[in-house]
């Protein structure tokens, strides 16, 4: 891949992490890392044909190299890869606006366009390009021409993971700063949970391309021989916990009296229609996973405004003194989900995002999102699931809080963020404010160099 030229000090590594101290995985057969999937539940009253990407963005496709590490002949096969740019508000190559580059992760993009705040909401400071890249085998971007190839065999998987992805991004990128005649503009890569992963190892890999990386919520430390683990699961009992200790003791009770009915004559007939699931259940299992997800989406996306962990917590304990443990869970299910619903859940249909995300996680990611079971005896207190809370050096920079949730930082600005929630996102602006500065005046004096020798050589 051809590299560029920069100065020393702008080739420096710059990387941005973020972790808000709250849950940092999901799902309990895949956990799934989602930056947006807490603003989608948040904002039902979206319409679908709201969702389509505005006249202000342009939907583009790169014809992507499939192989960027080996020579064989199927390597040089290509692939559509989808990506999206907006220019309203840049400033243009000969201003050496900046670039801001999402890098896409385990879901097709548009939704990350709608959803993720923080560059539009930031495009008009700092006149900047704007580029969402689609992750590939998701969305749009499929190699192979369909899922059904690319899904096929390990043989067509095996092109299907990160390195090959950064990769991805680091072409088109390359091409845009071609296209737009931009090749001295900085280009500020960002990312949120497993795409924050993404933007971190980016900076790493590539530090011709990006000047630094915003990574928001990604827990680049939770690998063995990093970090200690004690698992995800710890850490959502952990907050629910925190909000009630009664709460928290029903929850743990219940996963014995749910089996305790399932093992009865009719007991699981009894428990999808106190629970009102969508299907009649087949095993307790599918209830317990259900509901699991159910805590843990809570834990995740617990936002303020909405705070879901107190919701339910609050259905739970302020059902009817006397009542039975199940319609206690129902109860904090109903004020969750909403208790106009016909029914609650529904039989898993496998996306592309689930397939994937399965494949990612297991086979290539080898994360360890620890197999502790939700609100179980002897909890212990849990660390950080592998967010960076401090610094760890000056330009690998934490900024962390104890409120928040899962990647919120750059969602959308919403009228009614907290005082806490702005005044973090204007430390991270700030952060890459100097970051362009410092690349400015050192690009400025690069400049000035090559004046003076090109001078030079002429007399």
């Amino acid at each position: 891949m051809k590299t560029s030229t920069c100065p020393s000090s702008v080739c420096l590594l710059f990387i941005f992490t973020i972790f808000f101290n709250s849950v940092t995985a999901s799902r309990f057969n895949i956990p799934r890392l989602s930056p947006i999937k807490g603003a989608i539940l948040q904002e039902p009253e979206i319409r679908s044909s709201e969702r389509n990407i505005s006249g202000d963005y342009e939907d583009l496709f790169y014809n992507q190299t499939l192989d960027h590490f080996n020579y064989r002949p199927e390597s040089y096969s290509t692939f559509q890869q989808r990506y999206v740019i907006s220019s309203k508000y840049w400033g243009g190559a000969n201003s050496s606006s900046p670039i801001f580059a999402y890098l896409g992760a385990e879901a097709p993009l548009d939704n990350d366009v709608l959803f993720i705040g923080f560059l539009p909401d930031n495009s008009i400071r700092f006149k900047a390009l704007l580029v969402y890249i689609e992750h590939r085998y998701y969305g749009k971007s499929i190699p192979f021409g369909s899922r059904e190839e690319a899904f096929k065999n390990t043989s067509t998987l095996g092109y299907f993971n990160s390195a090959q992805a950064i990769a991805d991004y680091a072409e088109i990128l390359m091409y845009v700063k071609k296209q737009y005649h931009a090749e001295d503009s900085p280009v500020i890569v960002v990312g949120g949970s497993y795409g924050g992963m993404l933007a971190s190892w980016f900076r790493l890999k590539y530090p011709h391309v990006a000047l630094g990386a915003l990574a928001s919520s990604a827990p680049i430390l939770y690998f063995d021989d990093i970090t200690p683990q004690d698992g995800y699961y710890s850490i959502v009992s952990k907050d629910f916990r925190e909000a009630s200790e009664s709460c928290y003791q029903t929850i743990r009770d219940s996963w014995s009296a749910i089996d305790k009915v399932a093992s009865q004559p009719d007991g699981l007939s009894n428990l999808s229609k106190k629970f009102k699931t969508c299907f009649p259940l087949k095993t307790a299992s599918e209830l317990k996973d259900y509901l699991l997800e159910l805590y843990s989406d809570a834990a995740q996306y617990n936002q303020p405004l909405r705070y879901p962990v107190n919701v339910i917590c609050g259905g739970i304990d302020g059902e009817a003194s006397g009542s039975d443990i199940l319609s206690k869970i129902v109860a904090g299910v109903a004020a969750y989900e909403g208790d106009h619903k016909f029914c609650y859940f529904s039989p898993n249909n496998e996306s592309e995002t689930a397939v994937g995300w399965s494949w990612q996680n297991i086979k290539l990611i080898l994360q360890r999102f620890g197999s502790n079971i939700i609100f179980s005896n002897g909890l212990k207190d849990p660390y950080s699931s592998g967010g960076v809370l401090e610094n760890i050096s000056d330009s690998v920079v934490a900024v962390n809080t104890v409120n928040g949730s899962h990647c919120l930082d750059i969602l959308r600005k919403n009228y009614g963020d907290p005082d806490w929630l702005v005044k973090q996102r204007e430390t991270e602006v700030g952060i890459i404010e100097g970051w362009i500065a410092k690349y400015y005046a050192d690009l400025k004096e690069l400049k000035i160099y090559d004046n003076r020798n090109l001078y030079s050589r002429k007399i």
